[in-house]
């Protein structure tokens, strides 16, 4: 496994390295944004921790560009920044998962081994359709009537879900175990959460589907025919 570290403390880049380094990964480490922007998009990267407040170019601009290039590869946003509204910008903008700083390097470690772990079950140019949405899992490329959106990891895996089993009834559990898997240090509760990220994203590419609540059970992708 290859890792890229972009992050401008020299201190903390050289405290992380030993850790990496005894985690048996090889990584790539950069101290601001243009360069670490370089660095991602060679999509030669199993996993990305990206700073958000970086010189030349700040963490949340390398991860839109990123993604607007198609590089999927999960992301996991170091900050200092730790409120909620933070935390919602850096996931919309792509992020997979979102660290606080100060952290320990051990729970750094774990969030890396619950990205990579995901499997990767899409085939090259596969394509899922729901009425008038069409999804892209290997690239998360989600096309409707009003345009195109590059979703994270995690919101992929989760429309994916709902999309092979529209119209289904799937339990908040169900869609945990899926997306986050057993061994996730995540809360149950993420799954609201990114029900919440994926609504938006429908509004935006204002398509006829809708994710809707069964209260107390879970959720189910409802189409609209074309």
């Amino acid at each position: 496994m290859k890792l890229l570290l972009v992050e401008d403390d020299a201190v903390l880049c050289d405290a992380l390295a030993a850790h990496f380094k005894r985690a048996g990964y090889e990584f790539d480490c950069c101290g601001d944004g243009e360069t670490g922007c370089y660095y991602a998009l060679q999509n030669a990267y199993d996993c990305i921790l990206l700073d958000r407040m970086l010189p030349k170019m700040d963490g949340l601009r390398v991860l839109e560009s990123i993604r607007k290039k198609g590089i999927a590869v999960p992301v996991l946003l170091l900050t200092a920044l730790g409120a909620l509204g933070d935390r919602v910008n850096g996931l919309d903008a792509g992020a997979d998962d979102y660290l606080v700083k100060p952290f320990e390097p051990e729970e750094l470690l774990a969030r890396i081994r619950a990205l990579i772990r995901r499997p990767a079950r899409m085939q090259a140019g596969e394509q899922l359709h729901a009425g008038d949405l069409s999804y892209f899992p290997a690239e998360r490329r989600l096309c409707g009537p009003a345009g195109e959106s590059i979703l994270s990891k995690t919101e992929g895996l989760l429309f994916e879900t709902l999309c092979r089993n529209r119209g289904q009834l799937l339990p908040r559990e169900l869609l945990y175990l899926r997306v986050w898997g057993p061994e996730a240090e995540t809360e149950e509760q993420g799954v609201d959460n990114y029900i919440h990220f994926l609504r938006r994203r429908l509004r935006t590419l204002q398509s006829g589907c809708r994710i809707v609540t069964v209260r107390s059970l879970g959720y189910r992708l409802e189409e609209k025919e074309c």
